[in-house]
C-alpha cells in the first residue's frame, strides 16, 4: 500500500475567543495512515458555500479583519459584535476545522478492495474539515469522479446538487407539481433551473435585481420575478398561475418574502373562483425555509387562507428520510450529469493563505451572487 505523499498538512482553523474576537489561522496537522476502509485525499478543490461561512466567520464583522503572522502561515483576526457573541458560547475557545465538501486525488488507500479501487482516482467527498491539504476519510463517503472530470468539477458534487434534486423530489413526494425558488441566481439556483428545464418541472425564479434576472433568462429560465419590481406581487401571482406552483423553497428566511409567496399562491389559485369562502381556498400551499440570507424575523401577513404550512428544510435530514437506496440513486445522477446539469461555476480560485487575507475575507464574506470562491489547499502563493 503506497504511503501518503505527506504525513502532515496545513488546515484552516476558526477560533472564537471569549474576548469577542475571531481568529482564522493555518495549523499543521498530522495525516493518519489510512485504515483498511479509508483513503487519504490530496485536496485540490473545496468551495466556500454559504453553509461554510457560519462556521468559518462565526458572525464576525468581515470589514474588521486584520492580518498578522507570516506569508506562509497567516493569521486573520476579526471583531465579533456583542449580539453575535451570544450565539457563539458553545464554540468559545475551541479551534474548529472548516469546509463541508471538496474533491481531490486519492494518494493512499487502505487494504480493502473498495479503498484500493480509488487509489490515484479523483474523488469528491462530504467529509468536513475540507479546507485542508490532506484528508483521511471513509472510502464509502467518496464519489469517484468520471475520468474526464477534474477535482474542480467535483468540488461541489454534494450540497448544491443534492439540494436541487431534493427539492424536486420533495415536490413529487408531497404531491405538488411546480416550485418557487428564491435567491434564484445563486449557484444552487442556476443548477435548480437547469434541472427543472431538463425534467420538465415548472419553476418560478425569484431574484432581487435586473442582472440576476437577465442571467437566468440567458440560461433558459421561463419564469423570473424581481422582488425589487413595483409590480412584484402581480408578476409573482401570474407566474405561479402559469406553473401551478404550490411549493416554495426560500433561501432568505427573514422578512416577508415567504408570506408574499403564500399570498401570491392564494391569488393564483382563487383568481377564477367566484365564491372562495371565508377560509380561503382548500388547496394546500407550503413554503420551506432552507437558508438565512435575511437574518431579520420571519413575518407572516395572513392573506392566504387556512390551507398552508411553513417550516424548515435541509438536504441531509431529507436524504436520511428517503433512505440509502433512494439517496444512492440521487448521487448516481449527480455523477452522471456532473459537467452538465450539476456543473458549478466559480469567480475565483484561491489558496489557503489567500483565504486569510482581509480583502479576500471581505469578498467572499459578502455572499454576492456570481462570486462563489473555490479554495485549492495545495495551491501555492497568496
Amino acid at each position: 500500500m503506497p504511503a501518503p505523499h505527506e504525513h502532515t498538512g496545513l488546515q484552516l482553523r476558526s477560533l472564537v475567543r471569549t474576548t469577542g474576537e475571531l481568529e482564522l489561522s493555518l495549523e499543521r496537522v498530522h495525516v493518519p495512515e489510512p485504515r483498511a476502509d479509508e483513503v487519504v485525499i490530496r485536496v485540490e478543490a473545496t468551495p466556500i458555500n454559504p453553509s461554510d461561512l457560519g462556521l468559518l466567520l462565526g458572525g464576525a464583522d468581515v470589514a474588521s479583519a486584520v492580518a498578522s503572522g507570516t506569508p506562509e502561515r497567516p493569521v486573520a483576526t476579526l471583531r465579533i459584535p456583542e449580539a453575535a457573541m451570544k450565539t457563539m458560547a458553545a464554540r468559545a475557545d475551541v479551534s474548529m476545522a472548516v469546509g463541508n465538501e471538496g474533491a481531490g486525488v486519492v494518494v493512499a488507500a487502505g487494504s480493502s478492495d473498495a479503498a484500493q479501487a480509488m487509489l490515484r482516482r479523483s474523488v469528491a467527498v462530504l467529509g468536513g474539515a475540507m479546507y485542508s491539504q490532506f484528508r483521511c476519510v471513509q472510502a464509502d463517503a467518496c464519489l469517484v469522479l468520471p475520468d474526464d472530470a477534474t477535482p474542480a468539477d467535483g468540488a461541489s458534487a454534494f450540497i448544491n446538487p443534492l439540494t436541487a434534486l431534493g427539492m424536486v423530489e420533495t415536490m413529487r413526494r408531497e404531491g405538488h407539481r411546480a416550485l418557487v425558488h428564491t435567491a434564484a441566481a445563486s449557484n444552487l439556483g442556476l443548477m435548480l433551473n437547469r434541472l427543472c428545464l431538463k425534467d420538465g418541472v415548472g419553476l418560478v425564479n425569484v431574484v432581487r435585481r435586473a442582472e440576476q434576472a437577465d442571467l437566468l433568462r440567458r440560461q433558459g429560465a421561463q419564469h423570473v420575478c424581481r422582488s425589487d419590481s413595483p409590480d412584484f406581487a402581480d408578476e409573482l401571482a401570474d407566474a405561479i398561475a402559469a406553473t401551478g406552483a404550490t411549493l416554495a423553497f426560500d433561501a432568505t428566511g427573514g422578512g416577508r418574502l415567504a408570506s408574499d409567496i403564500l399570498s401570491a399562491m392564494e391569488v393564483a389559485i382563487t383568481r377564477d373562483v367566484k365564491d372562495v369562502g371565508r377560509y380561503g381556498s382548500s388547496t394546500y400551499k407550503q413554503v420551506y425555509l432552507y437558508g438565512g440570507l435575511d437574518t431579520s424575523p420571519t413575518q407572516l401577513v395572513r392573506t392566504f387562507g387556512m390551507a398552508w404550512g411553513i417550516g424548515g428544510w435541509l438536504v441531509f435530514p431529507f436524504l436520511e428520510k428517503i433512505g440509502p437506496v433512494a439517496a444512492k440513486a440521487l448521487k448516481a445522477r449527480v455523477i452522471a450529469e456532473l459537467k452538465t446539469t450539476f456543473r458549478s461555476e466559480y469567480a475565483r480560485e484561491i489558496s489557503l493563505a489567500e483565504a486569510l487575507q482581509p480583502r479576500m475575507i471581505a469578498a467572499y464574506g459578502r455572499r454576492a451572487t456570481g462570486e462563489k470562491f473555490l479554495i485549492n489547499p495545495n495551491r501555492h502563493g497568496g
